[in-house]
């Protein structure tokens, strides 16, 4: 089992960062669940690729969109996770209040957001460890068109993920 260390006194294992994701995982099967967007299944081979990218420390952000009217239709709903690797000062919260509506024609946008560490080098060697062929976009998300609407922290240990929600 790896460790990694903040400033100050946090400390955080894989353990960690594998309970924090595991809520994410938790919100994303609900989502599915609600908006029959994805399959549970999906969502859990999401949360399983975002794990991984948590762990070797390539993930920034998730940024998960329901949309209407297929991939380029109108955001509903959008949820962005934001890793926080010094995360003491959080209060953490259960998984849920991510009850998103069923609507015409739904799509689950995913993406996913690396930190600078991610280079050529770590994308070859974590390519074929991961269960989704995740593509770069330029797609914005910012969500301008939604009022932030709350949110959850999610850690363990100094470790976490605080997540924005935005949508009525």
């Amino acid at each position: 089992m790896g460790t990694a260390s903040t400033t100050g006194s946090l400390t955080y294992s894989t353990v960690d960062i594998e309970k924090v994701v595991r809520k994410v995982t938790t919100d994303l099967k609900m989502i599915a669940q609600s908006t029959s967007a994805i399959t549970e299944t999906l969502a859990q081979t999401y949360g399983e690729d975002i794990e991984l990218l948590a762990k070797n420390g390539y993930l920034e952000s998730v940024d998960l969109t329901l949309l209407t009217g297929g991939e380029n239709g109108t955001e509903i709903k959008a949820t962005k996770y934001i890793v926080n690797t010094a995360a003491g000062d959080l209060t953490s919260s259960r998984p849920g209040g991510v009850l998103w509506p069923r609507v015409a024609n739904p799509y689950l946008r995913i993406i996913l957001t690396y930190t600078s560490s991610y280079d050529s080098a770590a994308r070859n060697t974590m390519s074929s460890r991961l269960n989704v062929a995740w593509q770069p976009t330029s797609v914005s998300t910012s969500h301008v068109g939604l009022p932030q609407s709350g949110g959850r922290d999610y850690t363990s240990n100094g470790w976490g993920m605080q997540r924005k929600d935005f949508g009525a």
